[in-house]
């Protein structure tokens, strides 16, 4: 992986609930593939999460969740697909024992799943009415599948964790989550959420049936699906990002000569 050497700063302005939200963003000057964006990605999801948590606290609400409650860690994680290439060079880069057991429970997991239609179900996830899409997602959490990365209830890459885990904090007691009660669930209210773009930015079409992959299939997408990302500039990516965000066309400003 080539290290970037030249950056460039810029600020982006949202309309949030009617009011202007600017940004500034550091990006890479240089071309780079589209999961080499993601700590950008993952520190602008931090920064919405905390605006609804500071919203959330200034109503009475604080967040319930703690390191060493997993009960959310048992749900089918969506993820993007350029996430699954950056949570695959994690795995790679870790010490052993370590890799070789989150390996292990990759497979353990698999393997589980394996003997339910789940999967095949999911097939067909975009034309699947909400109550079925929620009926799967409670099939899966009533397997009882820990996330792979999960050790001793807590996440074992807590800074490299999906953007999707990023935006589900609750104000609600955990044991509702360990029931997957959704009218008991407080979730934080969120302005932005930037998973939902991020599953269609630099996407190679080969994601069939939905715009995420369940993060227990993500070392499995790898492996049959390598690394065919084309590269763009940071400038690009996020013009890229906004665009499918707003659904408009952002412009990139010139480059100075």
């Amino acid at each position: 992986m080539k290290e970037i050497t030249e950056w460039i700063t810029g600020n982006v302005t949202l309309t949030v609930n009617g009011q202007p939200l600017e940004l500034q963003m550091t990006v890479p000057a240089t071309p780079v593939k589209p999961q080499r964006m993601l700590p950008i990605f993952q520190r602008m999801t931090d920064s919405f999460v905390e605006m609804g948590a500071s919203a959330a606290q200034a109503r009475g609400q604080n967040v319930s969740c703690r390191a060493g409650c997993g009960a959310c860690c048992r749900q089918m994680v969506p993820v993007a697909e350029i996430e699954t290439h950056r949570l695959a060079e994690v795995v790679a880069a870790m010490p052993e024992p370590q890799r070789s057991e989150v390996y292990e429970r990759f497979d353990r997991a698999l393997a589980e799943l394996a003997e339910t239609d789940i999967f095949e179900r999911m097939s067909e996830w975009e034309g699947l009415k909400p109550d079925d899409r929620e009926r799967i997602v409670r099939e899966y959490f009533k397997l009882n599948i820990p996330c792979p990365f999960l050790e001793d209830e807590s996440c074992s890459i807590h800074q490299e964790r999906p953007v999707s885990c990023r935006e589900y904090l609750v104000t609600s007691p955990a044991e509702h989550c360990a029931e997957l009660s959704p009218e008991k669930i407080r979730r934080i209210e969120i302005p932005v959420k930037p998973s939902t773009p991020l599953r269609h930015l630099g996407q190679t079409n080969r994601v069939v049936g939905a715009d995420f992959i369940p993060l227990v299939l993500a070392l499995r997408w790898v492996e049959k699906n390598p690394d065919r990302f084309h590269e763009k500039s940071g400038e690009e990516w996020m013009a890229d990002f906004f665009r499918i965000l707003t659904n408009k066309t952002v412009p990139i400003p010139p480059k100075l000569p």
